[in-house]
């Protein structure tokens, strides 16, 4: 039988521990077999991570941005347990995490439906679709542990000059900080992607968050998504009668389960 014949080669991210194996075992029955089709290789496993310094990971995020496919197997992100394990040189961070910031976009997840595997909740009847923005927030964050009583403090210094600097909190002891970070941009991207995803799905879209505390960061996402709508999206919504809606995580799930 003649191998169906791919034009463009497609990026292969090896993965850790038995994702390699069951990976070869998928290749060798399922996809040579029957594919003629170039697999660009990169090792992600983390021994060879850790021996280019994670520049592997760098080179197969760009690669996918080159040729516009790419299959990722599981990989590990490594804790302080790992480290001594493996005698990594240091705790290196998310390999999706640095791919996901290189490439942008949403991470969506849809469930399969299927009429003989019965649901948890009764009344779902069609999938509901997870958008997860793939830039920035806890997958590039700064945290760090400080031993002291101390004061912790936010600070941004414009290319401008302009800085803004905000006192977070005087610690009376030791403790642990963080800091995270978006792009307008981005989110702007993220909200495009989930709109138009409705339409082609032809599914309400929803975003939720927690705007009631993070009135800063979150309202952020929800104002943007809310621009983006009114401006690009609105009217073929109306015309496809579906819509979108921004709701409090709380109420997101509450509604989702009913």
């Amino acid at each position: 039988m003649a191998k169906i014949k791919v034009t463009n080669p497609v990026v292969e991210l090896d993965g850790d521990e038995m994702t390699r194996i069951i990976w070869q075992y998928i290749k060798d029955k399922l996809i040579h077999p029957f594919l003629d089709v170039k697999l660009e290789y990169y090792d992600l496993g983390m021994e060879y991570r850790d021996k280019t310094n994670d520049q592997v990971t760098i080179d197969a995020a760009n690669a996918i941005k080159k040729h516009g496919v790419g299959v990722k197997c599981a990989t590990i992100t490594p804790d302080e347990a790992r480290v001594k394990e493996f005698g990594l040189k240091e705790m290196w961070k998310s390999p999706n995490g640095t791919i996901r910031n290189i490439l942008g976009g949403v991470v969506f997840r849809e469930p399969i439906i299927c009429r003989n595997v019965p649901r948890l909740v009764p009344g779902w009847t069609k999938p509901i679709i997870i958008g997860r923005h793939a830039f920035g927030d806890q997958y590039r964050a700064t945290d760090f542990k400080f031993p002291t009583p101390g004061t912790i403090t936010l600070k941004f210094t414009g290319d401008d000059g302009k800085v803004i600097e905000r006192e977070v909190f005087k610690a009376p002891s030791a403790g642990v900080t963080l800091a995270m970070f978006n792009l307008d941009d981005s989110i702007r991207d993220f909200a495009r992607s989930s709109m138009n995803l409705g339409l082609a799905k032809g599914y309400p879209v929803y975003l939720s968050t927690k705007n009631t505390i993070l009135k800063q960061y979150d309202g952020r996402f929800k104002d943007i998504f809310q621009e983006v709508f009114d401006n690009e999206f609105k009217k073929d919504f109306d015309a496809k009668g579906i819509t979108y809606e921004h709701r409090l995580i709380d109420d997101m799930v509450a509604a989702a389960m009913k």
